[in-house]
């Protein structure tokens, strides 16, 4: 037979518990959250001048199984994963667009650059797709891969000028998510310098714009 002394205890846990002066935090973990961000402030370029082009910037579209802030991360071809106690702030396409808008503007290429929606009429339109970005432990040291696709309209004669694909890889300087990310935002500034200088050449009719 249970003793008094014993459901009396029992009873007592329980009521502390419900008021929750007693707690089990069951082995949880705080969440650590990151930005793509570039380093370094504005730079000093020269203005465009008054007849250079306006860029509208459709939002980036990201690949499916990356529109979210969790981190991805594979461990093997073709299977994503996502880390458990580490997340993005925004989800990578959102945090992309105003860093291609910030790369594009210190171009000197255009006079303006409108994120979309907007009633500000442009020249020529940038879409970005298949937005990806992801940490491989594939190999060592683990690499990040940010991929995109950039498709760039001439709204004046309603056709499309160019199209291309990007890719950068970067070694994670740790194997960890926090590694992943410092290789994360290296990546990102080379592929903005990437778009940013093919839709210089696009501009200017070079045959590196092509289909």
């Amino acid at each position: 037979m249970i003793s008094y002394r014993i459901v009396q205890t029992c009873c007592v846990l329980l009521a502390l518990i419900t008021s929750g002066c007693i707690s089990f935090r069951g082995g949880s973990e705080t969440t650590h959250t990151y930005q793509l961000t570039l380093e370094g402030g504005l730079r000093d370029v020269p203005a465009a001048d008054g007849n250079s082009p306006v860029i509208q910037l459709n939002p980036p579209q990201a690949e499916p199984g990356f529109e979210t802030t969790r981190m991805v991360y594979l461990k093997r071809p073709y299977e994503l994963e996502y880390f458990a106690a580490n997340q993005w702030a925004d989800t990578p396409a959102n945090m992309f667009a105003p860093l291609l808008a910030r790369s594009l503007s210190q171009s000197a290429v255009w006079r303006d650059v409108v994120l979309l929606p907007s009633l500000v009429p442009g020249d020529y339109r940038l879409d970005i797709y298949g937005f990806a970005l992801q940490q491989e432990f594939l190999q060592s040291p683990s690499q990040v891969r940010v991929t995109a696709h950039a498709q760039l309209v001439d709204l004046k004669q309603a056709i499309i000028m160019g199209m291309q694909r990007f890719e950068t890889i970067e070694s994670a300087p740790s194997e960890n998510a926090y590694g992943g990310v410092v290789a994360a935002n290296r990546a990102v500034a080379v592929l903005l310098d990437q778009i940013t200088a093919w839709l210089r050449d696009c501009v200017r009719h070079s045959s590196t714009c092509r289909r």
